[in-house]
């Protein structure tokens, strides 16, 4: 019976989905010692980090909302960031990978987190789809909604949800 589990091990398609959190390189870290060792036993590995699309600015007035676009400028300038700030994601999410002699292929969405990682888990058809939790209270949960809750009732696959160390849990 090991012998069969661990030959599905080496076949298993597993992917994290990362942030610019510490909790998101948390649950990268923590699939990678407990599915990647040694490196050779995990089948393949595939980095998510979905970036959220650019939304026009809007500004209540006093007949109603107003729609005011921003110049190309900066609207060029958020863009630049936004491809800067994925590019520190997924580096430091491959540093994650290095230190444990693993390789992993990347993958860049825009859109809804929640709804891309999903997507995500059909378009590579994973087997294990790893998130972070930030650890929010019930009350910030309800008002912020939860990622990791959303992929768990919609992913079409198994989904672990990896949480911080207790010292980390009440920071955020």
């Amino acid at each position: 019976m090991a012998m069969v589990e661990e030959k599905k091990r080496e076949n298993m398609r597993v992917m994290v989905a990362v942030d610019e959190s510490d909790a998101s390189l948390y649950a990268l870290g923590w699939a990678l010692d407990h599915f990647g060792a040694p490196p050779e036993k995990l089948g393949s590995l595939v980095i998510l980090h979905v970036q959220q699309p650019f939304h026009q600015y809007i500004l209540p007035a006093a007949g109603g909302p107003v729609a005011v676009y921003a110049p190309t400028s900066v609207t060029e300038t958020m863009k630049k960031a936004q491809e800067q700030n994925t590019a520190n994601v997924i580096s430091r999410a491959l540093s994650v990978c290095k230190e444990r002699e693993m390789t992993a292929e990347t993958l860049v969405m825009d859109g809804e987190p929640k709804d891309m990682i999903c997507q995500a888990v059909q378009l590579k058809g994973v087997d294990l789809v790893v998130v972070g939790s930030r650890g929010l209270g019930k009350i910030k949960r309800a008002f912020l909604g939860s990622v990791s809750d959303y992929v768990a009732h919609h992913a079409k696959c198994p989904v672990l949800i990896v949480k911080p160390p207790k010292e980390e849990e009440h920071r955020e």
